[in-house]
């Protein structure tokens, strides 16, 4: 339809263009134009001026509906082409950080090729003990047994509490509710034992007790378990010294100690098997 009222028009104006020349070269020959010249240039002006205006709007009308068609079309792709580009970058950023956990995972069990390590995968938090206990994919029958260590690729992040058939829960060392105790030694020129019985949220540190006030205890030592109580392997790192503090009526230190491991950020985890034996050089437990 648009083709067939293009062509009309297109073959009106050249016929009045036509008329207007041979009325110009007309005029051209005379000083003087006739009347039905007048009336003609007058009713093709008018005439130009009622139709052609309006003739264009109308034409110029159905090309902007084609364009405004054209360009939502276009922007309709573009942004189903956006929206994959997110899921794309969203599932890309996931596999890195899987990734990287795999990496530390690797490197860490390739540094602790002394214990016997037991992978598991995170599944779950306990909803009413959020910050104390998690659960794991492995129980009885891969080999699981209460009271094994277990770790992130950074460190020691607590022990297995409940076991069941296919999975186990494991009692985190922020858990100050079950005063869970673990005997540790700072590493130095002379070995420094005390106990982790204690963690402060608001400042995420674990807290050492019970060192002698002879000690020679100072910030930016390793904190590792000692192996004494037969719970713990020993050379397990649970975190850095950040500040020391004299303990209780001043007979006793107190450390402040920032664990190795990130509470917040476990997906996939170590377990340790209890067949190690006490080193002869860690002494007796304080």
């Amino acid at each position: 339809m648009n083709f067939f009222m293009n062509k009309r028009l297109v073959i009106l104006l050249f016929s009045l263009i036509t008329l207007v020349i041979f009325v110009g070269i007309t005029l051209g020959l005379r000083e003087k134009t006739t009347l039905p010249e007048k009336m003609l240039l007058d009713t093709t002006s008018i005439f130009q001026r009622i139709f052609y205006k309006p003739a264009s709007s109308i034409a110029g009308l159905f090309q902007n509906v084609k364009d405004m068609y054209s360009i939502y079309e276009e922007n309709k792709v573009l942004k189903s082409n956006l929206e994959k580009f997110a899921q794309v970058s969203a599932e890309l950023n996931r596999l890195k950080d899987e990734n990287q956990r795999l990496r530390e995972m690797l490197d860490a069990k390739e540094s602790m090729s002394d214990y016997k390590l037991l992978v598991a995968e995170v599944i779950a938090r306990s909803p009413d003990r959020w910050n104390n206990v998690i659960i794991i994919d492995k129980g009885s029958k891969n080999g699981i047994k209460k009271d094994m260590a277990v770790l992130s690729p950074k460190g020691l992040i607590g022990s297995v509490q409940r076991v069941a058939n296919f999975s186990s829960s494991v009692q985190l060392l922020t858990d100050v509710e079950r005063g869970s105790q673990i005997s540790v030694v700072v590493q130095g020129d002379q070995s420094v034992f005390g106990i982790i019985e204690g963690y402060i949220f608001e400042e995420g540190l674990l807290v050492m007790r019970k060192v002698p006030i002879e000690s020679p205890l100072k910030p930016g030592q390793m904190v590792v378990t000692s192996g004494l109580g037969g719970v713990f392997p020993p050379g397990l790192l649970v975190g850095e010294v950040t500040q020391v503090v004299t303990g209780d009526y001043g007979l006793t230190q107190m450390a402040y100690v920032k664990p190795a491991a990130d509470f917040y950020r476990l997906n996939e985890v170590f377990v340790v098997e209890r067949s190690f034996v006490v080193p002869s050089d860690q002494g007796v437990q304080p």
